[in-house]
């Protein structure tokens, strides 16, 4: 999967200023950036603390946190505890990470009535293995794998294990484990005692003032227009992910990508991107697929259900926004 496309980060500049008594002396922030890849991209973290030492201790456990959380939730890593259980079809004491996560996905799938469904794995085979031969899957190559999609047929039990009921079933996490990973690496600075950061982690999770002092600002790119963006999103503590047919496609147009609506086995037909902003990345991250199943007609409705903030734009390069986000011109 090529590097997400449609949040970039913008730093803003700007000066504060007090009259009257003057303010607390306060020791200058010192930042550090740390890049790695992970998940089948360009990750990256950014903090501040006035305490370099401290600040280089927080981001050590950042780094091993995400590099645990991918290690176990990567399709891009065969001995992940992901590939194996798509191998095996069964794992035993699975790690406390990957069950959070699948129980987290099991919630999204049960209160969407199915739009998010981590088992949509066979349908990424169906249309990675025909794009190879130069093609797309025949409707009954997709019907196929259609049948193999079922997030009620993945199980936990009490001691960890996770099943999948049918040989041929796989799972992918590359529609949450991002922003759980944000969720995640942004907890563990927090506990270091960092305040000022932006975790990018396929999704972003901010916390703070970026290095001049304001708001984290990402700029929201246009899916149909590469190197545009339609606005500028300023950052209110909660996390934005963002999904857009743009990233990977199977067909030039577009029209069949990575984002499956799982009753279907096809990808939706009228939306090109979704971003949402909500208190967790995971749930973010979860989103921006149900809204795309969602479609623009119902998106605005699936954000208020949801209690989320969320901007879409349409095939046709229309977008629409929920009054909750701050956005500025592009």
């Amino acid at each position: 999967m090529k590097r997400r496309q449609a949040l970039r980060l913008a730093i803003g500049s700007g000066a504060w200023c007090a009259l009257g008594a003057a303010a607390p002396v306060t020791p200058p922030l010192r930042w550090q950036r740390r890049e790695q890849v992970g998940f089948g991209t360009t990750l990256s973290l950014q903090a501040g603390h006035v305490d370099e030492a401290a600040l280089t201790s927080a981001l050590d456990a950042a780094v091993a946190a995400l590099q645990c959380i991918e290690g176990q939730m990567s399709l891009f890593r065969d001995d992940s505890a992901l590939s194996r259980l798509n191998r095996d079809g069964r794992l035993d004491a699975a790690p406390a990470e990957l069950l959070e996560v699948l129980r987290i996905a099991a919630a999204v799938s049960r209160a969407s009535g199915g739009a998010f469904d981590a088992t949509v794995q066979p349908l990424w085979l169906a249309f990675a293995n025909a794009q190879r031969a130069g093609r797309l899957p025949t409707p009954a190559e997709v019907a196929a794998a259609r049948s193999l999609v079922d997030w009620r047929a993945l199980t936990l039990d009490a001691a960890g294990g996770v099943r999948l009921a049918r040989p041929g079933m796989g799972v992918t996490l590359n529609g949450i484990a991002q922003g759980y990973a944000a969720d995640r690496v942004r907890a563990v600075l927090e506990r270091h005692g960092v305040r000022d950061a932006l975790v990018d982690a396929g999704e972003f999770a901010m916390v703070g003032r970026n290095p001049a002092g304001d708001r984290w600002t990402l700029g929201i790119a246009d899916p149909l227009v590469g190197g545009r963006f339609l606005a500028r999103l300023f950052a209110d503590g909660r996390c934005v992910a963002t999904s857009g047919d743009d990233q990977t496609a199977f067909s030039a147009d577009h029209r069949h990508h990575h984002i499956f609506d799982p009753h279907t086995g096809w990808s939706p037909a009228d939306m090109a991107g979704v971003t949402v902003a909500a208190p967790s990345g995971a749930l973010a991250d979860a989103l921006t697929k149900v809204l795309f199943v969602g479609g623009p007609a119902q998106a605005a409705a699936l954000a208020r259900q949801w209690r989320v903030d969320a901007l879409w734009v349409d095939k046709k390069g229309r977008w629409q926004a929920t009054p909750g986000l701050a956005l500025g011109s592009a």
